[in-house]
């Protein structure tokens, strides 16, 4: 963008943190020459790299770096950091997917209730299941869990 037009002038990224932005032009760098191989999808397993992911990229992969991809919209970037997080909540149920990402369940038991009714699968205590029927509703990182 800056060599397109010819100068120096800072571009302003306030939704971008300097470390994350650095660690977006390290992958950058590091896949200039070096392109990613597509993510296979559905996941065939928790491994990314059994999924095509290189072990330098699934090393690298951080949660802000899905808002960073996706605000610089660097596609292959937030294709990796959302398959990096399907592939820990696959297979797990509600209560595995708390304590693995720190979340308190701090709803009262009439709001769980209701949404428990309304998002049936999505807070189900069994292990998520495959998406095949509602695929069209699917959107990035939910379609990879199928």
């Amino acid at each position: 963008m800056v060599e397109d037009s010819g100068t120096d002038e800072e571009i302003p990224l306030p939704n971008v943190k300097t470390a994350i932005l650095s660690k977006v032009i390290d992958y950058c760098k590091y896949h200039k020459d070096n392109p990613p191989e597509e993510i296979q999808k559905p996941l065939k397993s928790t491994n990314l790299v059994e999924c095509g992911v290189s072990e330098w990229d699934n090393e690298y992969v951080l949660f802000e770096l899905i808002l960073a991809a996706n605000y610089l919209d660097i596609k292959s970037l937030l294709d990796l950091t959302c398959a990096k997080v399907a592939s820990m909540i696959k297979g797990k149920n509600t209560e595995e997917i708390r304590k693995q990402f720190n979340i308190v369940n701090d709803f009262t038991p009439e709001e769980e209730a209701q949404v428990r009714e309304e998002n049936r699968c999505g807070l189900s205590s069994k292990p998520v299941e495959p998406l095949d029927a509602r695929s069209d509703k699917a959107k990035v990182g939910v379609k990879m869990l199928e």
